[in-house]
């Protein structure tokens, strides 16, 4: 005789968490918030925390500029590109009146020139064969991605390079950075930043109805673009300025250049007022090496909690070669560029800087050349 098998015959499967990995990743996040409180710095220790959110989030949610935009590219489906910008609408719905109101807030904000579109272009290439952007690399590093790890390593060498480069590309020339609320007024500036939005979502939703392909954003991509986009105000507000990447790298990686003896002192990027405060600073009193360093930790706890922590193998040698070679580009791209999807880009945009949006129109092409040289390195354009 059969028998039906009740609920408790089927035993669901048990979560696997990495312990220790998952208990060091807490521990460092709580070691590096004591160090910052004992030395009096309260937003420090607020950003810190705000960066370990991030990197869950952003793991947990699998949340990618890189994959959204060579799926707009490719097939045309805009529902991850659809989802950055609802992310980038939450942030300016704070970020463009408090910076036009508020006396200590500032922007994200940046010249318009050789230099922006130059830097953004080649980020764009980097990011494609990379397969990660600024936020990619950390989160994806932090989770356990040895191939990604690479890619920080080449990331940061990069970003010093294009230090030692920008002055002289800033020299060629450009015009100065337009703000919405400068032109509008506080919210007159929002309500044109939501109205540039609202125009790249229709332009996102015709490509996509055009070739058949999908736009809207699926649960788990709106639960992370408004988790992302709260975070951003929380970062903005804690640190006085929108959420940016790739400045901590540079940093760090011309302190590591400075213990083997690399000399800075004749470097006319490392002679302007924040980058000489930072590279004599400690990195924990640097608000974009606050954000990353939580970042990283807050994707490895997250990783830890439900697999093993970095047991994937390595992916083939030309795979590797992509990983350092996007880096190496996303970083002088970065630095030439102002920043990237996240200081650049959301922090552009999110603070009515038209630049952000040039920033875009020059990554994307760059994309584009990324995705068709993807193949090369064994890598799929899909």
């Amino acid at each position: 005789m059969s028998t039906l098998a009740t609920s408790s015959d089927v035993s669901a499967p048990a979560l696997r968490r990495d312990w220790p990995f998952l208990i060091a990743s807490v521990l460092a996040l709580a070691v590096l918030v004591t160090l910052v409180l004992i030395d009096g710095q309260p937003a420090a220790a607020a950003l810190l925390m705000l960066g370990f959110a991030l990197g869950g989030v952003f793991l947990k949610t699998e949340f990618s500029f890189t994959a959204s935009w060579r799926r707009l590219i490719v097939p045309g489906q805009a529902d991850g590109f659809l989802a950055g910008l609802l992310l980038i609408a939450i942030a300016a719905a704070v970020i463009v009146p408090v910076v036009a109101l508020v006396p200590g807030f500032g922007g994200a904000i940046a010249p318009i020139g050789p230099s922006l579109v130059i830097g953004d272009f080649v980020f764009g290439i980097g990011m494609q064969l990379a397969n990660g952007c600024g936020s990619g690399t950390l989160y994806t590093a932090g989770g356990g991605s040895g191939r990604m790890i690479i890619t920080l390593a080449c990331f940061i060498a990069g970003s010093v390079i294009g230090s030692l480069h920008l002055p002289a590309v800033l020299s060629i020339g450009g015009i100065d950075p337009i703000l919405a609320a400068n032109v509008f007024g506080p919210w007159g500036g929002l309500a044109v930043t939501w109205v540039s939005l609202a125009l790249a979502a229709f332009a996102g939703v015709v490509i996509a109805r055009r070739r058949g392909a999908a736009f809207a954003p699926p649960r788990k991509m709106v639960v992370g673009a408004v988790a992302i986009g709260l975070l951003c105000i929380a970062v903005f507000a804690a640190g006085r300025h929108p959420w940016s990447v790739t400045f901590g790298f540079t940093v760090w990686g011309a302190k590591i250049a400075t213990a083997f003896g690399a000399d800075f002192s004749n470097a006319e990027f490392w002679q302007w007022a924040g980058p000489k405060r930072a590279i004599g600073d400690s990195i924990l009193s640097d608000t974009s090496s606050l954000t990353d360093l939580g970042m990283i930790l807050g994707a490895m706890a997250a990783a830890a909690t439900s697999a093993p922590f970095a047991r994937n193998p390595w992916p083939p040698l030309k795979s590797l070669l992509a990983a350092a070679a996007g880096g190496l580009l996303m970083g002088w791209g970065a630095r030439l560029g102002f920043g990237c999807n996240i200081g650049a880009f959301i922090g552009g945009v999110g603070s009515g800087s038209l630049h952000g949006w040039v920033w875009f129109l020059a990554a994307l092409p760059g994309c584009v050349i990324g995705i068709k040289l993807r193949p090369l390195f064994g890598l799929s354009r899909e």
